[in-house]
């Protein structure tokens, strides 16, 4: 009687652990605990977006969950149609019809199918939960061993979705079809495929809303042309993410993944290699070896402090209509090292609104700008007297660009050239600023970091102490043909 009772102990604790593994779809978010729901705060922002836009993308830091807790959870929603009662999302009421997408055939195998259906030995354990597949109706995909090209699943609805497994290797003509309701990309597709899905998730039907297209990935292969058209003005999203009409882009890092504890944090950065570290931490793309200044932000900037009075300091100036910009630079001249302290940027607005921003931050303090800003040689010329006569003490930069970006980058690889951690728009510019495939500059984006080499280049010379009334009438002595009071 003993043995038969353990027999069946045994057989019901299987069970129970089989019910379990096949009911994943409700063990993610709970209400409370360590991994509680408020914790995850760009997955669920992600998820929300989904209610007003039908492009999505996570630039996310590895290991943050983005391939099971955000794309994997999602597919398992829409395709079940059981949506937790904190859903705030995109909600199909009928079965929809998903493409699923990966790298290649093994990946999307390894990657995608286990999260979602679990081993092929025992489909179910996946984020799908088992009772909601149609096992039989199941077809295998030629090429690719134990790879499965499509699977039917019951929705709440009555009706069945059907997920259907793809990868980026079988090129565009395999995403070529009908309407599709929802695809996943599951790290960074090439734009040809992008823009097929594009297509394919456009409504044409006037009973038919537009599909979603959800775009899950570690930004390595930087700013290409995918992540540009969820970054038309190349500002990096933070975990608050940002829209652009219809598509809505938000980052992660691992500051975002509460089941990641500081031991493993520390074990990933050391193993990551330093030029991949913003990518794979912070969701920040990767420039790799087109990046005119190959250097990390936390190379470059530092905390905040207050600047000495006796250290001379300047601006320099780029001025448009679509974009102002103004640097202010601080030197140390004990330790060479110049300091970028503060930042401005404004579009649209007229001459004299940028001047009272920049002189409300010292009118004492002299200024170089670009002689050739404007839309033309003589434009230019116009808005540098223009912005004389507002500005006062303003003299023409050496706008000469080969050689600017190679002054500043001496300066930045040195340690000489540092940048106040507030200065957040001049980041944003920063990181971002590359050469083409063709080695030329890429001219988007880039008006603070356009200050930046007119400041290296051209600012020194005019740079000035605060005004001390003491010196007022104190004439200027001359050591080697320096001010002996600015060194310059």
């Amino acid at each position: 009687m003993e043995r038969e009772q353990n027999v069946r102990y045994y057989k019901d604790l299987l069970e129970q652990i089989r019910r379990i593994d096949r009911r994943k779809l409700w063990t993610y978010y709970p209400d409370e605990g360590p991994l509680r729901r408020e914790l995850y705060v760009p997955h669920i922002k992600f998820f929300e977006a989904g209610s007003r836009a039908n492009l999505r993308a996570i630039l996310a830091a590895n290991r943050v969950g983005k391939s099971d807790g955000i794309g994997a959870y999602e597919v398992a929603l829409h395709a079940t149609g059981l949506y937790p009662r904190w859903w705030k999302g995109k909600v199909f009421e009928t079965a929809p019809v998903i493409w699923v997408a990966g790298k290649t055939g093994t990946k999307t195998r390894d990657v995608n199918q286990r999260k979602l259906l679990g081993e092929l030995t025992d489909i179910g354990t996946g984020m799908i939960p088992g009772d909601s597949i149609i096992t039989d109706s199941r077809r295998m995909k030629q090429g690719t061993p134990n790879a499965v090209e499509s699977i039917r699943v019951q929705h709440e609805s009555g009706t069945q979705s059907l997920v259907v497994f793809k990868s980026y290797a079988e090129e565009r003509r395999s995403f070529e079809g009908e309407e599709i309701d929802v695809v996943w990309l599951d790290e960074e597709p090439p734009i040809e495929i992008y823009s097929e899905c594009l297509i394919r998730t456009m409504s044409t039907s006037p009973d038919r809303s537009s599909g979603h297209i959800l775009c899950t990935f570690t930004p390595l292969e930087g700013m290409s042309d995918v992540v540009m058209t969820f970054m038309p003005d190349g500002k990096v999203p933070g975990r608050d993410g940002l829209f652009h009409g219809q598509k809505f882009v938000i980052s992660a890092t691992w500051d975002d993944a509460p089941h990641l504890s500081k031991d493993q944090r520390e074990q990933l950065w050391a193993e990551i290699p330093p030029y991949q570290r913003d990518a794979r931490s912070r969701g920040i793309p990767q420039l790799g070896s087109g990046a005119i200044y190959p250097m990390s932000e936390e190379d470059v900037s530092v905390p905040d402090f207050e600047i000495p009075d006796y250290w001379p300091r300047f601006y320099a100036l780029d001025y448009g209509w679509n974009w102002t910009a103004c640097l202010w630079f601080a030197h140390d001249f004990d330790s060479d090292i110049l300091y970028v302290y503060s930042n401005y940027k404004r579009g649209k607005a007229e001459p004299p609104i940028h001047a009272n921003a920049i002189l409300s931050r010292g009118d004492w303090i002299p200024g170089v700008a670009d002689p050739a800003g404007g839309t033309s040689q003589r434009d230019g010329r116009r808005l540098l007297s223009e912005y004389q006569s507002l500005l006062g003490n303003l003299y023409p930069a050496d706008n000469s660009v080969e050689a600017g970006l190679f002054a500043t980058w001496k300066r930045l690889s040195s340690g000489r050239l540092k940048v106040f951690q507030s200065c957040r728009q001049f980041f944003d510019e920063f990181r971002l600023y590359r050469r083409d495939e063709h080695g030329r500059v890429v001219k988007t984006n880039d008006h603070l970091v356009d200050c930046l080499r007119y400041g290296v280049l051209s600012g020194l010379p005019h740079a000035t102490t605060f005004p001390d009334p003491d010196y007022d009438d104190m004439p200027v002595m001359s050591v080697g043909g320096r001010n002996a009071l600015t060194g310059y």
